[in-house]
């Protein structure tokens, strides 16, 4: 069926605007280089009725997909806004790490206790291996290596020798600390970095292409993806529900809702100011020559992350292009603001200088959707609804959002499992009473992290 492309709206904002139908891709990296998306089956065209839905066609989606239809025997459809993997799978960082959520493992203990952080990191550590065996499952561009933690400044290193030595010392990885001298010598000199912390779980992939790959094989498993087809309305009648999509009401007896930081206000009250979508923006260079990449000492594709609580990620491609992502606008309508580029571009000039005036080649933003409680949630919120979401990963959801997929599956079709006492799993979404003044706190908190960051 052809494809329905509108216009691209970059000044989106999951708060405020209206759901996208349609919409062509933003322009990342990722979709200029993933070559052509495989055949969707376009919009809703009529009423029709299904087992399951599951609505979004990102990462978490796709693979809820993907264990319902070769694990357990059933054959979703997936009912997607605009067009297939939209919204974060096409612009993110595509650093899988051993992660999710926005706490440490030592706030993990602080939180829960140390067996249940014992029993957590299980958990995301089983989801992170499930991950890698999707990614050579379905080749993506992989950029083994682990992770790069950089002090930005000294009184960070204190920090970072706690992380390090609790995920060695309590949970058993093989983390090390690294001198600057050492990180200059091994990986890339980064001039901003006064030593790091060396994660050996991480792979980078190319996001888009994985993606892709998982559409390709749902296609052949049967699986029906209808694109340009948001949720209007969704109303419950008896145990069905009803949900409005321009081109006619899909009526299902289960829904999985793997919108992340994507999901319109008013989709469902179970959802309803669950989350804060924060916007994060991402650039990438041209490919640099070999003589660029020695004169800024890049001697690893091996991905990075700094210690600012606003924090900059950044690694070398395949191609030999510099991509560099932080934080940016706290409202979509001041996305296409320069200030938010020229903020990546210093980022990438401190840390090498060499590459101050490189050209950028590909410039754009996303929303994170970024939970209350700062850790992601998988869950059925109400046991007398047949509904059900994963949510909440707070930008890392690379890797981890194949594990919440083959979760969500799980909890769709009703298996029992151990894990399932996890606080990730046993506990919806929390509100917040504060959620119509978020923005302002966020604007202050902003204020508040640089200069903790930077000054003092």
């Amino acid at each position: 069926m052809p494809r329905r492309s509108n216009p691209y709206d970059p000044c989106y904002d999951p708060l405020v605007s209206p759901s996208g139908c349609g919409q062509k891709y933003a322009p990342t990296y990722w979709v200029g280089t993933a070559g052509d998306p495989p055949p969707d089956d376009g919009p809703v065209t009529q009423d029709m009725d299904a087992d399951v839905v599951v609505v979004g066609s990102g990462f978490t989606g796709l693979v809820t997909a993907l264990n319902l239809a070769e694990e357990h025997g059933v054959v979703p459809i997936i009912l997607e806004a605009n067009q297939e993997s939209w919204g974060c799978t096409s612009r993110n960082g595509g650093q899988g790490q051993n992660a999710s959520g926005r706490l440490y493992r030592t706030q993990w203990i602080e939180r829960w206790g140390l067996e249940t952080a014992k029993r957590l990191d299980r958990e995301i550590h089983d989801g992170f291996e499930y991950w890698k065996s999707m990614v050579a499952r379905f080749p993506c561009d992989a950029q083994p290596g682990g992770h790069i933690y950089t002090a930005h400044r000294q009184k960070k290193m204190a920090f970072l020798e706690t992380q390090c030595r609790v995920m060695h010392d309590v949970f058993g990885y093989d983390t090390k600390m690294l001198t600057r001298e050492e990180l200059w010598e091994r990986y890339a000199e980064d001039h901003e970095a006064v030593g790091a912390l060396h994660e050996p779980d991480g792979v980078g992939i190319h996001p888009l292409k994985l993606a892709f790959q998982y559409i390709r094989r749902l296609r052949e498993l049967g699986v029906k993806i209808y694109t340009a087809s948001p949720v209007l309305g969704w109303e419950t009648v008896g145990s069905v529900h009803h949900l409005r999509t321009p081109g006619g009401i899909v009526r299902a007896r289960r829904v999985a809702v793997a919108t992340g930081g994507y999901t319109p206000q008013g989709l469902h009250p179970l959802l309803t100011n669950k989350i804060m979508p924060i916007l994060s923006n991402s650039m990438v260079t041209r490919p640099l020559t070999k003589e660029e990449q020695a004169a800024a000492g890049l001697k690893s594709t091996t991905f990075f992350t700094d210690t600012r609580t606003l924090r900059f990620y950044y690694r070398m491609m395949p191609d030999g292009s510099m991509q560099i992502g932080s934080r940016s606008s706290i409202k979509g309508a001041d996305a296409e603001n320069p200030k938010h580029l020229d903020l990546l571009k210093l980022g990438l000039a401190r840390k090498f200088p060499a590459l101050k005036d490189i050209p950028i080649k590909y410039s754009w933003w996303g929303w994170v959707d970024v939970s209350h409680d700062m850790m992601p949630h998988i869950t059925q919120p109400d046991p007398n609804q047949q509904i059900y979401y994963a949510i909440g990963y707070g930008g890392n959801g690379v890797s981890f959002s194949a594990q919440a997929g083959r979760r969500l599956a799980e909890r769709i079709v009703g298996k029992p499992g151990k894990q399932w006492d996890l606080p990730i799993y046993n506990s919806p979404l929390n509100g917040h009473p504060f959620a119509p003044f978020r923005r302002l706190g966020q604007s202050m908190f902003y204020k508040y992290y640089y200069l903790r960051d930077e000054i003092f």
